[in-house]
């Protein structure tokens, strides 16, 4: 049994056995709260049980000591999950899923990933990625920093389109420095709520994790860069289609979730994206009609639009710039057509 001290914390505490699952640095702002409900907000579908469960059993850890779940995490602590064994994803299992690779030399990879598909494992996805496809079809990937077999980049889980994988270790310092020197091009398309009144733009506007929910990231203005990282998304109109809007999106950095934090600051949340509110009308009437239509398009793309369309970069051996395209597809294409039917029919 665990000896705890009156403050919560384990005494005589040794961790040199366990795995590192999660570690989180809790802002400077951070009001104290207890570290099960803390965790809560961190980890998705994690139960507050499961959680607590994992204190009784000396596995959460404030500043490298074990906590009960009623200690009160307070800004600047470092709070880990530790477990006896590693984590999942550490665990890669090939698996034979198929890929649709649009290039392929000696060197590098491009593959059009579908919606739906995870690019890595992680917490609650352990199989069925595109690691675990990757490694099943071509051995000796070389791993990244983070122990990732092939990956230079990442798209969301249910965000199409394109990705470049490294086959040789000098194809992933060539592309990985390609990547943090932002000489990549990167187009998306996405379909937006509201009509976007300029034709293009730029947002600027530092990205970090939402201070209250902490599946989501939020635009930190100011530049504070203790809160965010700096992020620049260059925006075009393609399409108006009335109560939403068809854009191209070029990535001049690459946070997470940045367009779809981006287009959300400035008030055009993303089609269908539940994480940040878009599965929900936010631009339209009141008329039954119109909500069943936007419900059935809802299902015919059960996802946030977003396409990664366009992918550029040196060629690693040849040095040659190669660009590569792959169209939109099917789901939020016939989304699309529904869209251009209403706004044709009702709006004008």
């Amino acid at each position: 049994m665990a000896n705890f001290n009156e403050e919560g914390i384990q005494e005589n505490a040794g961790n040199d056995d366990l795995y590192e699952h999660y570690r989180f640095k809790a802002d400077k702002g951070q009001n104290p709260l207890r570290v099960d409900k803390y965790l809560m907000n961190l980890i998705e579908k994690a139960t507050r049980n499961k959680i607590q469960k994992a204190a009784t059993a000396g596995n959460i850890y404030v500043n490298d000591v074990p906590v009960k779940s009623n200690y009160k995490v307070k800004g600047g602590d470092i709070v880990t999950v530790l477990f006896e064994h590693p984590p999942y994803e550490f665990l890669l299992v090939p698996e034979d899923i198929p890929i649709d690779i649009v290039y392929e030399d000696d060197a590098v990879l491009v593959v059009n990933k579908e919606a739906g598909m995870v690019v890595h494992p992680g917490h609650g996805n352990y199989s069925g990625t595109l690691i675990n496809a990757l490694t099943y079809h071509f051995e000796n990937l070389p791993n990244n920093s983070s122990n990732r077999p092939g990956l230079v980049h990442r798209i969301d889980k249910d965000t199409s389109g394109l990705l470049v994988v490294a086959k040789t270790e000098e194809a992933m310092t060539h592309l990985a420095k390609q990547f943090f020197d932002k000489t990549t091009e990167r187009e998306y398309v996405a379909l937006v709520w509201g009509n976007v009144e300029e034709n293009e733009g730029t947002i600027e506007g530092n990205i970090g994790r939402h201070p209250k929910n902490r599946l989501q990231n939020t635009v930190y203005e100011n530049d504070d860069e203790e809160k965010g990282k700096p992020a620049v998304t260059h925006y075009k109109v393609l399409e108006r289609l009335g109560y939403v809007t068809l854009v191209s999106c070029r990535l001049e950095t690459g946070r997470t979730h940045q367009i779809r934090v981006h287009m959300k600051y400035i008030g055009h949340t993303l089609f269908n994206d539940e994480r940040y509110g878009g599965e929900k009308i936010l631009k339209g009437t009141t008329f039954s009609k119109y909500k069943q239509f936007v419900d059935n398009c809802f299902k015919i793309l059960p996802r946030q639009a977003l396409h990664a369309r366009t992918l550029g970069f040196v060629h690693p051996v040849t040095e040659e710039f190669m660009r590569f395209e792959t169209p939109i597809p099917e789901d939020m294409n016939l989304c699309l057509e529904k869209w251009r039917g209403y706004s044709k029919n009702v709006i004008e």
